[in-house]
C-alpha cells in the first residue's frame, strides 16, 4: 500500500515541479530541464527529483543543477501550496542519466545495423 503511495505522490511531485518550472522559476538555466522522474522516501520526508537537458555539454549541465539548486526554495514553497502533505519533502535534484544511456544504447544497435 505504501509503495501505491509513494508513486502517486512521486507523480503529483513530478506534475507540479514541471509547471512550476514553466510559470513560476525566472531563471535562465532551468529553462531547457525538462524532469523525467521523481523518487520519494517511503516516509515522504525526501524527493529525488531526476532532470535532462537538451544538451550534452557539462557547463551547460553544471549550469541547470546550479540554477536548480538555487531554485530549490521557492520550488518546495510552491510545492507544498500545490499538495496536501503533511510536510513537504526536502528536494534533491539530480542529472538523469538514462536518456544519455538510452541514446548510447541507440548509436550501438545503429552501428551494428550498419555494419550487416
Amino acid at each position: 500500500m505504501a509503495n501505491y503511495r509513494d508513486r502517486r505522490v512521486g507523480q503529483e511531485i513530478l506534475k507540479e515541479v514541471n509547471a512550476i518550472l514553466r510559470k513560476k522559476v525566472r531563471d535562465p538555466r532551468v529553462q531547457d530541464v525538462t524532469i523525467t522522474d521523481v523518487r520519494v522516501t517511503g516516509d515522504l520526508q525526501q524527493a529525488t527529483i531526476y532532470y535532462s537537458l537538451l544538451s550534452d555539454l557539462a557547463s551547460d549541465q553544471q549550469k541547470a543543477q546550479q540554477g536548480l539548486d538555487k531554485a530549490t526554495g521557492l520550488i518546495r514553497r510552491e510545492l507544498g501550496h500545490a499538495l496536501s502533505l503533511y510536510k513537504t519533502p526536502e528536494l534533491v535534484f539530480e542529472l538523469d542519466e538514462s536518456v544519455r544511456y538510452g541514446n548510447h544504447i541507440d548509436e550501438l544497435i545503429r552501428k551494428m545495423n550498419s555494419q550487416d
